[in-house]
């Protein structure tokens, strides 16, 4: 974690001061401008850092004031980056192949203010647009068919839904709104696939949890299993939050739900100690109690090693985690990462789903992805 911090910083680093400096030389003609937008910079760049370490001593309004100001500058940060990247290597490929009209290249030229505010202004849309995009939450059905014989149901409506990340940025009122639209699916049972608190979530806001959670009305109940982020932010605590919402949590562990499945909710990888390994989905459906033949639904927060629920014999695995990507380009890195980043993958005989997630990580913006709530009607085979 300290090598990753470390990095991390490095980087952050490093990008801000080729933003910065760029933005600098652009507005070199207009002295008064260059000090307002270095001022500025430099003091939305140090806020990030500083938020979240005044976060991690003691959390309160100022922090979450810090954090909330400065994930908005990680977006302007990405998009920045990629926009002043674009400019360079336009002029690096007009110094070798000429193509701009020479009273743009032409040494002197007086055009920096000019693509400055160009640069801006489009970063600017762009967040603006993806601020909207990602309170727009939409609904993802999907009929699956998974053996059943000994179900005591022929199908069910359960509803799924990850990476919440309620905490400063993302509030209770989304999550009311999240409650509302998942009330409105009439589900028979919620499952949660991780992440649904944030590190930066304080008591405040987990005081409120409890009453808008208790709001959702599923008669086979709410059940979950932790994600990175719970065990970043304390999982001992972040776990009593949720038990308080009258949700399950399935840390390892396997319960059989409303006669119709059993399932299977998988710990975190980031929770592991140090040379721990992780309990295999037949190790936690052996250490739950008997056997059944009832199928197998897995909740497991990232998707990795998807071969191991098919190796399980599971009927379906639910996911969160990549937020597809959530912002561009983040979602063509996750697949040189993750095996399956978004949407339904069938491996072997086991049904995969990997949502994108309800809520956001970081700025609270999309682009190039949609915040989501699953629902599945889950239809149990009775051939032999």
């Amino acid at each position: 974690m300290l090598v990753f911090v470390v990095i991390a910083l490095a980087v952050y680093g490093l990008v801000n001061l080729y933003i910065g400096r760029r933005g600098a030389q652009a507005l070199a003609s207009v002295p008064g401008a260059r000090t307002v937008f270095l001022v500025i910079f430099v003091g939305l760049a140090l806020l990030f850092p500083l938020g979240r370490i005044i976060m991690a001593v003691a959390k309160g309004k100022l922090a979450s004031v810090l954090v909330i100001v400065g994930t908005f500058h990680l977006g302007v940060m990405l998009y920045g980056f990629m926009a002043v990247l674009a400019v360079d290597l336009v002029r690096l490929a007009n110094a070798f192949v000429p193509f701009l009209p020479r009273g743009l290249s032409a040494a002197g030229a007086r055009t920096g203010p000019a693509v400055f505010g160009a640069v801006a202004g489009a970063v600017a849309v762009t967040l603006a647009a993806g601020a909207w995009n990602a309170t727009r939450l939409r609904t993802v059905d999907l009929v699956l068919r998974i053996p059943g014989r000994s179900a005591q149901v022929e199908k069910l409506t359960v509803v799924a839904a990850s990476d919440l990340h309620l905490g400063t940025l993302v509030g209770p009122g989304r999550l009311a709104k999240v409650v509302r639209r998942i009330n409105a699916l009439e589900p028979d049972v919620v499952l949660f696939a991780g992440d649904i608190v944030d590190e930066t979530v304080t008591e405040e806001i987990e005081a409120k949890l409890g009453g808008i959670m208790g709001r959702l009305r599923a008669p086979l109940g709410l059940y979950a299993c932790p994600g990175n982020h719970e065990f970043y932010s304390g999982l001992e605590r972040n776990l009593a939050c949720l038990a308080s919402c009258g949700i399950t949590v399935l840390e390892d562990e396997a319960v059989e739900v409303g006669g119709a499945f059993i399932l299977v909710g998988r710990r975190d990888p980031s929770s592991l100690e140090p040379q721990e390994k992780r309990l295999s989905i037949e190790g936690v459906l052996n250490a739950s109690g008997p056997a059944s033949d009832l199928p197998v639904i897995v909740l497991d927060h990232q998707p990795i090693a998807l071969e191991e629920a098919e190796r399980a014999g599971a009927a379906l695995q639910i996911s969160g985690h990549t937020h597809d990507g959530q912002v561009f380009p983040i979602g063509l890195i996750n697949g040189l990462i993750y095996e399956h980043n978004y949407g339904y993958l069938r491996q072997g005989g086991t049904h995969v789903y990997v949502t994108s997630g309800a809520g956001t990580w970081g700025p609270p913006v999309r682009i190039g992805s949609r915040a989501e709530i699953v629902r599945i009607e889950l239809c149990f085979d009775r051939a032999p």
